[in-house]
């Protein structure tokens, strides 16, 4: 048998039209320090590797109207330590005018989506189980496998929640259960819809 060498993913490189405005967002977002700038582009980081995004600008490049609808990246996600981190980092956001353009309870992590200037969707989630084995093990679930989607969730109310003292496995059986749904529908980006969500028979970008 042949033995596999297996690298960890170091870094993700997006081609884009709005240099300044994605590094910004991406500088806001996830608190990214710019290590080199040039004409082609920008490299960033936010930890001790040398980069963990790329910016990519060329003259060649153009919008794609159609985006959403043609195969390709549908997002990138980064993981918080713990559920505060993401709620804080939520709050943060919201002062600042970033709201997520959907949030999900997938039953392994709890999980805020974001656009960015250039219409890409940017993951912010903890792991609930705290233990990348039990997550793991959780998507071989049959819950998992009947909606692998997961249940949409209203931001505000788990950051009310969690004020008030609920402990993270509550606030994951609540919102697994549906407890902290949101009354509209929100946009995810040509994924399949929650079944238990009222507007399930819906699809696409609303």
């Amino acid at each position: 048998m042949t033995t596999i060498t297996t690298p960890s993913l170091h870094h993700v490189t997006l081609k884009t039209t709005r240099l300044q405005e994605m590094q910004t967002f991406y500088e806001t977002t996830l608190g990214m320090e710019v290590i080199h700038s040039g004409p082609y582009g920008a490299w960033l980081s936010n930890d001790g590797a040398n980069h963990r995004l790329a910016l990519l600008i060329a003259p060649r490049l153009d919008e794609d109207a159609d985006k959403l609808s043609h195969a390709g990246l549908h997002h990138t996600a980064y993981e918080y330590a713990s559920i505060d981190d993401l709620l804080a980092t939520y709050t943060r956001l919201k002062g600042e005018g970033i709201v997520p353009h959907a949030c999900l309870d997938h039953g392994m992590t709890m999980s805020f989506y974001y656009v960015d200037p250039d219409g890409n969707s940017l993951e912010l989630q903890f792991d609930e189980f705290g233990d990348w084995a039990h997550s793991k093990e959780f998507m071989r679930t049959e819950p998992f496998a009947a909606n692998p989607i997961g249940v949409s969730v209203d931001p505000d109310l788990i950051v009310a929640a969690r004020a008030r003292g609920a402990a993270v496995k509550s606030i994951h059986a609540r919102a697994y259960a549906g407890e902290f749904t949101p009354d509209a529908p929100l946009d995810l980006r040509l994924l399949p819809r929650d079944p238990r969500h009222p507007s399930s028979a819906a699809r696409g970008r609303l």
